[in-house]
């Protein structure tokens, strides 16, 4: 009986040693792999060292070359200017402007300056001075953002609302869904930005935004007529309580009643209630205010915060570097050309 309780724990230890082995088997092949991977990062980078230092004095040569090139090239090409401004568009009349921005780059890449400067109302001349029109979203602060996540959580179901997060929120934007917007334009002329600054404010204006401001004045109007008509009930209210009051007043004896034993009575005075109407007077004058300035600062389709400069600045936007550029395209060029000549020797020779 004792030879068969042994002959299982015998068995569990084999089992237990297999199962040991087989995972220090996995740990060794796992470290093996991680291993090759980075041998094979280390040789490829030996492979490109070594291709680098062998054709050291062509590399150089040849970026000297390309940066001497690339100079020449940036002192003969025509410089290129920029401006920019900063607009706040109301009544959703940025759907517009971005529409016609678009439509602008298309007539440059058309090449249709006519009637790019039939738009603009400049010389045809001008129109094909322009490079590009950009627009993109205004600066904005982290405040800002919090700000506008907040209103948007706010016309959201609220079970929905919990599965929105802030980040999520911000990565989803596009460019409608600013209220600030920078209008950039690219020329080869220096002084044109003013005279394309009319131009871009007629974008703002469509049928929609101008179908939305007359839907908000005729709100206004209807709440200022119920505000007013509340104006004259409280002054009704107002003179009666003052003619209430002026009756109580010029009477000496008002509100007393003589009794037979001589004992006199005084009755109490009328409960006019006029602090509770200046306080609804006040009210109401402080909701036709709101209205009134909602009306003038919103009385327009946008407002320039920063108009076009007179002059713009020049564009030295990296890109345009070509004496930086042409060295590195250079550098990057000849080593693919020596690491891919070693591929094909390699190749070549790997059967013998």
């Amino acid at each position: 009986m004792s030879k068969d309780i042994q002959q299982p724990q015998q068995s569990e230890e084999v089992d237990l040693g297999q199962l040991f082995k087989l995972i220090g088997n996995a740990f060794d092949r796992f470290f093996q792999f991680v291993s090759n991977i980075f041998t094979s990062i280390f040789s490829v980078i030996i492979y490109i060292l070594k291709a680098l230092i062998k054709n050291f004095k062509l590399i150089f040569i040849s970026m000297v070359v390309a940066g001497a090139i690339g100079f020449g090239l940036e002192k003969a090409k025509q410089p290129v200017y920029t401006s920019s401004m900063l607009v706040k568009p109301y009544f959703d009349s940025k759907f517009q402007l971005v529409t016609n921005i678009n439509y602008y780059n298309a007539l440059i890449e058309d090449k249709d300056f006519k009637q790019l400067s039939s738009l603009f109302d400049i010389e045809e001349d001008f129109a094909e001075d322009i490079i590009e029109f950009k627009i993109s979203p205004g600066p904005e602060t982290e405040n800002d953002r919090i700000l506008e996540y907040e209103e948007f959580i706010k016309q959201v179901d609220s079970t929905r609302a919990t599965e929105i997060y802030f980040k999520d929120f911000i990565e989803n934007r596009s460019i409608y869904s600013g209220t600030l917007y920078e209008i950039a334009v690219r020329s080869f002329k220096k002084d044109i930005f003013r005279s394309l600054e009319e131009g871009l404010n007629s974008t703002f204006t469509n049928t929609y935004s101008v179908k939305k401001m007359e839907k908000r004045d005729s709100l206004i109007a209807i709440d200022k007529s119920r505000i007013l008509k509340s104006l004259k009930q409280v002054d009704s209210l107002q003179k009666v309580y003052i003619k209430v009051l002026q009756e109580e007043s010029s009477s000496k004896n008002a509100g007393t009643i003589t009794l037979k034993d001589g004992m006199s009575l005084v009755q109490e005075r009328v409960d006019t209630r006029e602090y509770e109407l200046l306080d609804k007077e006040l009210e109401l004058r402080q909701q036709l205010a709101v209205l009134e300035s909602e009306k003038v600062e919103e009385d327009v389709f946008f407002d320039t915060l920063s108009s076009f400069q007179d002059v713009g600045s020049e564009d030295n936007h990296i890109w345009s570097k070509y004496s930086l550029i042409f060295p590195l395209v250079a550098f990057v060029l000849l080593t693919l050309v020596f690491l891919f000549n070693r591929l094909i020797r390699f190749v070549n020779n790997y059967e013998d």
